[in-house]
């Protein structure tokens, strides 16, 4: 007798609630185990939000950066809707048709929202942006920015994080005149230390975008500008308020589930009711992860495992982040400790003229921390060994600048089969695969590896490597 299959309701068609989908049809292909139900808010289908940036400047459009959704006839989409509440001891969800759906286990995806801060002129009352103002964060967004914003115009970005400065070389490439506001010392502040930040915002001046930090935005007028807590005002015609976001919370917290800054979880990505989990930018792990594509991704196949019983001993232990700026022209990678070298042996290079910064820190003989600013060579290696957690080749230096060490074997066994697209754990080898099975675009590759398909920062690397295997066969990577 067939034991009865189980249902899996997820809140959530973001990026990560994809994922699971994804992870979930991958272990359990024909619905034997469990059958699935998507709940998503919007109507788009799921789509990769790290490159909106891209649409903004016409790299992509919409169509290009939609993520793969199984289609098999157990899995249920209900796009368009949304949860309202959710009862955990009838274990059902209401949602906003009036309709209910009952569940054996449920997953909150629901992801984050962007926060605005509490500056005049930036909100209206019911918190929705104000005039002139747009956050980032999905399609609507992205809409809202390419309407507001004219090539010529002036226009001020909120914020000189990752997505800050991505989204300030996008409007660049548009031909806006563009300033980013930051409040702390320097820019990306939590990724990297003040020397690569100086070099990193030289580059940004080199390209017109000018960068004020250390500075507070003391109000937003309309057909005006920003103005500044030393009394200037910037010049724009619209603001981009990219300077953090909130954890979507209140129906785990409704529900009587435990909610910090995020919906709090265990290494089994359960809640503080055995039978409701959470993934993504809304859950809270000890070891975190949050707004980090890859450990949203980790826990997404972590809890595939477990709810469909292919691997009862998967566990999410937290994430180790790595940090790519995907600005056209700049390559930045910087990953674990900051301040390492604190407490670390550091190598550092320091090439103002030439744009370019690097910083190595090695603790018991492995990567602490770094920061690479043009040095994309090094970054993919010193990548791998944190990655891997393997030991650092003796001539730290030579690591630095991307030199081959041909009598070191742990660099030459990280290098044996390079990883391209870290986010998916996708090898040169697997990208060669899937061009001698005949995938031949990127948007093929994408679909039998899943490069490309997670923070976007190794699609100039795949477009290199097709273009290089158009008219011949690849080269082998042994």
């Amino acid at each position: 007798m067939n034991e009865p299959v189980r249902h899996l309701v997820v809140i959530g068609n973001g990026m990560v609630g994809a994922r699971f989908a994804e992870e979930v049809a991958r272990r359990d292909p024909h619905g034997q185990r469990v059958r699935l139900t998507i709940v998503g808010a919007e109507d788009e289908p799921a789509y990769n939000r790290v490159l909106l940036s891209g649409v903004i400047t016409g790299a992509y459009t919409a169509e290009d950066i939609r993520l793969p959704q199984p289609d098999q006839p157990w899995i249920t989409y209900r796009t368009g809707t949304a949860a309202q509440t959710i009862d955990t001891s009838t274990r059902s969800i209401t949602l906003d048709d009036g309709t209910h759906l009952d569940y054996d286990e449920l997953i909150l995806a629901t992801g984050a929202r962007a926060a605005f801060p509490p500056i005049t002129g930036v909100a209206a009352p019911d918190g929705t942006p104000a005039e002139g103002v747009t956050a980032l964060r999905d399609m609507t967004d992205c809409h809202r920015v390419r309407a507001l914003t004219r090539p010529g115009a002036p226009v001020v970005v909120l914020g000189g994080g990752v997505l800050g400065l991505e989204a300030a070389r996008g409007l660049a490439e548009r031909g806006a005149r563009v300033s980013v506001v930051e409040s702390s010392p320097w820019i990306m502040r939590r990724q990297i230390d003040q020397p690569a930040a100086q070099i990193l915002a030289d580059l940004y001046t080199a390209i017109g975008v000018t960068v004020h930090s250390w500075r507070v935005a003391a109000r937003w007028v309309p057909g005006t500008g920003l103005e500044l807590d030393d009394g200037r005002t910037l010049a724009g015609d619209a603001l981009i308020v990219t300077a953090g976001v909130r954890a979507n919370t209140e129906l785990a917290s409704n529900a009587g589930i435990a909610v910090e800054h995020g919906v709090l979880v265990d290494d089994t990505l359960t809640t503080s009711h055995p039978r409701v989990h959470a993934i993504g930018d809304c859950a809270q792990h000890p070891g975190g992860g949050t707004g980090l594509v890859q450990p949203g991704w980790e826990q997404a196949a972590a809890l595939a495992d477990l709810l469909t019983g292919t691997a009862p001993n998967a566990r999410y232990r937290g994430a180790r982040p790595v940090t790519r700026l995907k600005a056209e022209g700049i390559d930045l990678t910087a990953l674990g400790e900051v301040d390492a070298d604190a407490t670390a042996e550091t190598v550092t290079i320091s090439d103002p003229y030439g744009g370019r910064y690097a910083k190595l820190s090695v603790r018991e003989d492995r990567v602490a921390g770094a920061v690479l600013l043009g040095f994309p060579e090094a970054a993919s290696t010193i990548a791998q060994l944190y990655d891997t957690a393997t030991a650092v080749p003796s001539d730290r230096l030579a690591l630095v600048q991307g030199r081959p060490q041909p009598e070191d074997s742990t660099t030459a066994q990280v290098e044996t089969d390079p990883l391209v697209c870290r986010c998916n754990a996708v090898t040169r080898g697997g990208i060669e695969a899937a061009w001698l099975d005949g995938a031949r675009t990127r948007e093929t590759i994408a679909e039998a590896t899943r490069a490309t398909t997670g923070c976007g920062s190794c699609i100039r690397d795949v477009n290199a490597l097709l273009s290089g295997w158009s008219n011949a066969t690849p080269a082998d990577v042994t």
